[in-house]
């Protein structure tokens, strides 16, 4: 059975390349890929597109958004659009219940979570948050499930906090108006609590360094040249804001108008300093391992993903030899 998958994968890398080898002169393909949320953590996603990254090989992309994780993967399963981007979990929730999709693309490298306090709070370590009132994201969300997982760690659990859940997008709202003095953030929630004054006292990625947090999913039958586009795309982003942090931050002013510019700035800065974005599409055993093993941990998933079988090399390696 392995070696008529690896065959199926040297099939699709030769039809990939070829594909990808007519960019100046090969039919453009239209692709939908639906984002979970218009998310500050898909900025190689939109710079990619503002840039011009999928155009130059040969790509046009349209961007829905479904407003959430399953909803984003369900319009994959049922043909609507081509590509996903959300985390990986859900993906290989998905396959492990027989679903035919796998992941094609890293997006975010890092546990994108920090913990933010009012600034009276003392925090030396996660355990002297218990007995305190925290904010979290309603489940399911990764924020929340790596908090839990967080105290799990340290000798602790749900029941040593007041955990306050609230939609997405609104914990910054709950700690400043003073519900409770503690908060589990994504960005950009994260820095508009802190230009207000709250302490920014430990931060996911730097915790559990290469994390698989995000990432595009596609069917296993989807065309592959188009997939070698997408990831390619992907590809050329990451590297531009690797090399161009200013021009990445000024897409993110152009995605999210309605923030605080410097509000944006910061955020964007905090996650390319600590490495929430990778510098290119790979995904390592590693870093997919850490991000499953939260997701079993909470009981969402019963076993690993197979490695070869969940994530498609073929498409990686390519786009990695990119000129």
């Amino acid at each position: 059975m392995k070696s008529i998958y690896r065959k199926l994968q040297v099939t699709v890398a030769a039809l990939a390349i070829a594909g990808a080898s007519f960019s100046a002169t090969a039919e453009v393909k239209t692709v939908t890929i639906s984002q979970a949320f218009q998310s500050m953590l898909y900025l190689p996603l939109y710079v990619a597109i503002d840039k011009g990254f999928f155009k130059d090989q040969g790509l046009s992309v349209i961007k829905e958004t479904a407003g959430s994780p399953t909803a984003a993967l369900s319009s994959v399963l049922s043909g609507s659009s081509q590509f996903s981007i959300h985390g990986p979990e859900w993906t290989a929730i998905a396959a492990s219940k027989g679903a035919n999709v796998g992941v094609i693309s890293n997006a975010v490298n890092g546990a994108a979570v920090w913990i933010a306090t009012a600034p009276d709070v003392k925090f030396t370590s996660i355990k002297d948050i218990k007995g305190q009132k925290v904010v979290t994201g309603l489940m399911p969300t990764t924020s929340t499930s790596l908090f839990l997982k967080l105290l799990k760690e340290n000798g602790m659990s749900e029941k040593d906090v007041d955990t306050i859940q609230v939609p997405l997008g609104t914990e910054p709202a709950a700690l400043l108006g003073g519900q409770a003095k503690v908060a589990v953030l994504y960005e950009p929630g994260l820095d508009q609590v802190a230009i207000k004054g709250m302490k920014v006292v430990l931060g996911f990625p730097k915790t559990y360094g290469a994390y698989a947090f995000s990432s595009i999913t596609a069917m296993k039958t989807v065309d592959p040249v188009s997939a070698q586009r997408m990831v390619n795309g992907m590809e050329v982003a990451l590297r531009f804001m690797a090399k161009d942090p200013k021009g990445a931050i000024e897409v993110a002013k152009k995605e999210f108008p309605t923030l605080d510019p410097q509000v944006v700035e910061n955020a964007v800065t905090r996650m390319m300093s600590e490495n929430v974005f990778p510098k290119s599409v790979q995904i390592t055993p590693a870093a997919l391992k850490i991000s499953m093993d939260t997701q079993i941990a909470l009981g969402n998933l019963k076993e690993q993903p197979v490695f070869e079988n969940f994530i498609n090399e073929t498409y990686i390696q390519n786009a990695l030899k990119l000129k």
